[in-house]
This record gives C-alpha cells, structure tokens and sequence, in this order.
C-alpha cells in the first residue's frame, strides 16, 4: 500500500514572475471568459427587441476588442521586491555614529 503523502509547502524567496505557461493559461481563459460573454450578447440580441437588442449587440460588437485588450495586457508586475527581508534590528542595531566593532 501508498501511502499518500501531503505536498510540501513551497516558500517563495525570489521575485521572478511566474512561468511564462502559467501567464499564457491566465491570459486564455480570460480571453474565453470574454468570448463565451460575446456569444450570450449575440443569442440575447436575437431574443430581445427594441433598445435591449441595440444594448446587446453593441456588447457583441466591442467585446472583441476589450478581450483582446485585456488578454494581450502581459503579466502584472510587482510594484516591490517579494524577496526575504530581514527585520530591522538584525541589520541595524541603531549605533551608527559609533566607530569600530
């Protein structure tokens, strides 16, 4: 018999971005997501008459371009090192303007 063992936790310590795979997988389903909206426009601007219809139609008009937009917009950049920082007092004891050890 296996014995199942629980995946070891993973510490990230670095600020590199996540995997180029993993950027694309996030950037299709978004586009998808957008598509799969354009197509319920065109179904719902079949249905609907009147100014709804013109709502509808509209959405399925533009949304091409906004998926495309959304979905080329790359990955999101961190705004700050994600690396280890140490606390403070281990790097600064506070005794600047002493000289020597």
């Amino acid at each position: 018999m296996t014995r199942h063992q629980r995946p070891t936790e993973v510490h990230t310590i670095t600020s590199a971005p996540a995997s180029l795979d993993d950027d694309l997988g996030l950037r299709m389903r978004k586009y998808l997501i957008s598509m799969s909206i354009r197509t319920v426009c065109f179904v719902l601007a079949v249905v609907f008459s009147g100014p709804l219809r013109w709502v509808f139609l509209s959405g399925a008009i533009l949304l091409p371009y906004f998926a495309v937009v959304v979905a080329n917009s790359g990955p999101k950049r961190l705004s700050r090192h994600a690396g280890f920082e140490p606390e403070r007092g281990a790097i600064d004891d506070g005794n600047r303007d002493r000289l020597g050890p």
